[in-house]
């Protein structure tokens, strides 16, 4: 890619993602950080899960994500009596044909919103472990790939356990990132009331993006540059998760790759063709705080995996061209 294209390329992906940004956050009153978040982790290429109460948005903002990209898109309520194969598929044997055909499940769609992922049994949320990872179904010794894009958004409430099967460790590690809607503020939930009331603000969304275009913008996000220091940086972050006293299990060398993919999308979105540690330090909380295990003493103190990992990049330092570069 030469500058001229990698420009074009990256002033293309700005326009988009602002056209997707401003149909979100028509439907999204005053949460700009999620939204940024929602469009980073979908650039990426990566799966993003939607930590909260119930009550503020998270199904919401899954859809007006969906209803803005030119994509297929199911929905997957996830309930105690959910299948595995209500979810990848499941052969079924044609009398007339004399053999089995394979009827794909909910997961064969481009945006699958998963609702409330934890009222499922733990062997159905595992059905999602291939499909997440390696973009594909295998069934009766068939693999099947899924189409592109391919990005999983699911809901989760933390408060009501009851009856629910909290992920795993395996799980929350195919997440990209985990965000929090939190309440809106008292103007923005005065004008969701007055704009909201009458009718759902998701019929009038239209989708902006081709999902063909959004794929060439994705080819575009794996492109930009990322410099030795920069990397050195994020796996400094990563190491100090691992040494915490107060974290028994840190992050994942998977967590450090989806960081830096998620690091490229946001530079692209910044219109840079290269990642700065600021690109980095600002996704650092939702891509590592949900891969994160605290000990029995740091959830006794009430101490939260976001706690640490602000902690750590207060500690960490920046590559030392960037912090001079910065007045550091």
């Amino acid at each position: 890619m030469t500058t001229y294209e990698g420009q074009s390329t990256l002033g293309e992906l700005g326009a988009t993602a602002d056209a997707v940004r401003r149909a979100m956050e028509s439907v999204i009153e005053g949460k700009p950080e999620v939204v940024r978040v929602s469009l980073t982790v979908l650039l990426a290429g990566g799966h993003l899960l939607l930590e909260d109460v119930p009550g503020v948005g998270k199904t919401m903002l899954a859809k007006a994500l969906a209803r803005s990209v030119d994509c297929s898109v199911r929905r997957i309520q996830f309930t105690p009596d959910l299948l595995p194969s209500d979810i990848t598929g499941v052969s079924i044997y044609d009398q007339e044909r004399r053999e089995f055909e394979f009827k794909p499940g909910a997961v064969f769609s481009q945006i699958v919103i998963g609702d409330e992922i934890n009222r499922a049994s733990p062997k159905t949320q595992s059905a999602l472990l291939e499909a997440m990872e390696e973009r594909q179904v295998t069934a009766d010794g068939e693999t099947y790939r899924l189409p592109e894009p391919f990005m999983v958004v699911a809901t989760q409430n933390p408060v009501e356990m009851e009856g629910t099967y909290p992920l795993p460790e395996a799980q929350r590690d195919r997440f990209m990132a985990r965000v929090s809607m939190g309440y809106p503020s008292f103007d923005a939930e005065l004008r969701m009331m007055e704009s909201h009331g009458e009718a759902s603000p998701l019929d009038g969304l239209r989708p902006v993006v081709q999902a063909h275009q959004l794929v060439k913008l994705m080819e575009a996000v794996r492109g930009v540059h990322v410099s030795a220091p920069v990397r050195h940086y994020a796996l400094g972050l990563l190491d100090a998760t691992r040494s915490h006293p107060e974290i028994r299990l840190g992050a994942s060398p998977r967590a450090g790759l989806q960081l830096l993919r998620a690091a490229k999308a946001a530079a692209a979105l910044g219109g840079r063709e290269y990642v700065l540690p600021d690109d980095v330090q600002s996704l650092a909380v939702p891509v590592l705080a949900h891969r994160l295990l605290p000990t029995a003493q740091a959830q006794l103190n009430r101490h939260t995996t976001e706690d640490f990992v602000q902690e750590i990049l207060a500690h960490t330092p920046m590559p030392d061209a960037y912090a001079q570069r910065r007045g550091f």
